[in-house]
Parts: structure tokens; sequence; C-alpha cells
């Protein structure tokens, strides 16, 4: 097993590619996303209320990179560009892996 870091962003399904694009800029080589639902101070997201694009929702976004270092380059770089106007929450943590080739650790 190789220590590495997990980054974990929720935040509004929107703002998802530019997420995306500021974790590729900053080195990390892949994501998950998901759905997400819950209430936060801008209110209520429900999994089961379908919304008119999609839009509207929230995803859970994942990530693995090498360091801690990485991490908090990357959500601060996002909450810096994002929270002010958008919801949203991140978070790190350390994970171990298998193949830390996939992961730049």
């Amino acid at each position: 097993m190789h220590e590495a870091m997990k980054i974990v962003i929720i935040t509004e399904r929107s703002i998802l590619e530019g997420v995306a694009a500021i974790r590729d800029e900053k080195g990390a080589t892949g994501y998950t996303h998901t759905p997400a639902g819950g209430k936060g101070p801008r209110g209520v997201r429900n999994l089961g209320r379908a919304a008119v694009s999609g839009l509207q929702t929230n995803v859970r976004i994942e990530s693995i990179v090498a360091d801690r270092t990485a991490a908090e380059g990357i959500i601060e770089a996002v909450a810096e560009r994002y929270f002010e106007d958008y919801s949203g929450i991140a978070y790190v943590m350390p994970v171990e892996i298998l193949r830390p080739h996939k992961f730049k650790v």
C-alpha cells in the first residue's frame, strides 16, 4: 500500500467542468463524480427532486493526489474561484492506495 491524499469537493453541478479544469491544471490525473444531496446555509439539495437542466443539483467530486501540498493547492484554488458565489465544501484526507503510478505518487 502507498500513502496519498484524497480530495473531496461537494458543490453545484453547474461548475463541475471548471472544478475539473482546476484539478487538471494542478496535476491530478483523474476524478470521480457522483450526485450529492444535503442541506446547508444555501438551502436543501435533494437527490430525488428533478432539476430542470440537471445543473441545479450538487455533485461530489473525488480525486487522489500524491501529497497534502498538491491537495491543498487544488481545494484552495477551487474555493478562491467558486465558493464566494456557489455552494461548496472541500476537504482532504489521507488514504492508502494500490497502483501509485496511476496517481503520480
